[in-house]
């Protein structure tokens, strides 16, 4: 799509405030260094940010001679953000400042046969309601809430489109949640949520190329390429979960057979925990989250059968991981999301381990294969971001609307 002066003036208001809740606090010459634009834009932009209360001036930094250099910072306590993370097993909803950090969080587990459209939204308008309680926030002061749903989502629309581990096939999920929740809603999936927390504030800041591999109950690679967030034509990429690994392999959810998410996510990784010792006490044959809990406890204790499917689950990981580094050259692969979190160094020794076996020796060189360090759920920060950027937004096109309606007001008569 081409895109307008309208277009590039947002993205790049978008771009000084992300560098400035990041470097907080930091001066307009530091931000026009770190964005590449004019400092007389910057400057500009900034003035725009200060006038819409996301930011303030904190002062002046010490200067050894010359002028002092003015400091802006993120208002922390100019309003507040929502990121929602609809997983198949749980909500996690977390409430935030206009600097990202946590206020308030809630976390709402769903249990098998709960994951119908309606029964979620309940979920996420209770946990939307219990933050705002927990933070004393009042609804005017929530600039909007960011959803995050695994699957294929068109962003215009709201609508979920295919959801196959939820079972979901073209569902109005923000027309859904408008009709509980009175803020502005702005809805994607977690693959870019992960990717953009990643990108601010964890393992892909500052870096050019970047994959965040997303371990959960579902499996995909959120990408980022050329410093920013890489989203597809159709906001499609990063589906890598559903590529094939293994030929007339296991069935997956979206019909195929032999995708790496039925060997890596969750369930595959029971899967593998079933193949090497079908009675394992380890398994909790209806309950992921505590299957997964079991093996990381185990694995820590050097048992043996935990080892063999951390292994095992690496071996099909690293397979899958050495395909990405081949093909795009990045310079970090982050482990996300709970699986990996909860499996941690244990996994993430075995995947470096498995990718030296598979992965060409001149990208694997310039390659780090890190855990996720953010100490929260990466999805909700991620989608928080989503929140402001529609906010960002919209405060742009109100701007913009007020400005022509005062130059119709002025325009001498023809």
């Amino acid at each position: 799509m081409k895109r307008t002066s309208r277009d590039i003036r947002t993205a790049n208001r978008y771009e000084v405030l992300r560098q400035i809740i990041a470097e907080s606090p930091t001066s307009r010459q530091e931000l026009a260094a770190a964005t590449g634009l004019s400092l007389a834009t910057v400057a500009t932009l900034v003035g725009e940010l200060l006038d819409l209360g996301l930011i303030t001036e904190v002062g002046f930094e010490d200067s050894a001679g010359g002028r002092p250099r003015g400091l802006v910072a993120a208002n922390a306590s100019g309003g507040a953000l929502i990121g929602v993370d609809i997983a198949e097993t749980y909500v996690h909803v977390e409430l935030f400042d206009l600097a990202l950090n946590v206020l308030a969080r809630s976390d709402e587990d769903m249990r098998a046969g709960e994951s119908r459209p309606e029964q979620v939204v309940r979920h996420v308008a209770a946990g939307i309601g219990s933050v705002a309680a927990r933070a004393g926030i009042e609804a005017a002061r929530v600039l909007g809430v960011g959803v995050s749903v695994p699957g294929q989502v068109d962003r215009d629309t709201g609508v979920a489109e295919y959801a196959p581990n939820l079972g979901w096939h073209d569902v109005p999920l923000l027309g859904l949640l408008a009709e509980h929740i009175a803020h502005p809603l702005y809805l994607d999936n977690p693959l870019r949520a992960c990717t953009v927390a990643e990108l601010w504030f964890g393992a892909a800041r500052g870096r050019g190329d970047a994959v965040v591999v997303n371990l959960g109950t579902g499996v995909g690679a959120g990408l980022a390429l050329g410093g920013g967030l890489h989203r597809g034509v159709s906001n499609s990429a990063g589906e890598w979960g559903h590529t094939t690994l293994v030929l007339d392999g296991r069935l997956c959810h979206c019909g195929n057979h032999g995708c790496v998410e039925t060997y890596v996510g969750a369930p595959g990784i029971m899967q593998n925990l079933r193949e090497l010792s079908p009675r394992s006490p380890l398994l909790h044959p209806d309950d992921q989250t505590a299957t997964i809990d079991a093996l990381a406890r185990a694995a820590a204790g050097d048992d043996p059968v935990a080892l063999g499917v951390v292994r095992e689950t690496a071996r099909h990981l690293g397979a899958g991981i050495s395909d990405l580094i081949n093909l795009l050259n990045p310079e970090v692969v982050v482990l996300s999301s709970w699986v990996a979190a909860r499996l941690g160094e244990p996994l993430l020794g075995e995947v470096r381990r498995a990718v030296a076996r598979h992965a060409l020796r001149r990208p694997l060189a310039a390659t780090e294969i890190v855990l996720s360090p953010i100490p929260t759920d990466p999805v909700c920060l991620g989608a928080a971001t989503f929140a402001l950027e529609g906010a960002l937004r919209s405060a742009g096109q109100r701007a913009a609307k007020r400005t022509t309606t005062a130059r119709g007001r002025t325009a001498p008569p023809s």
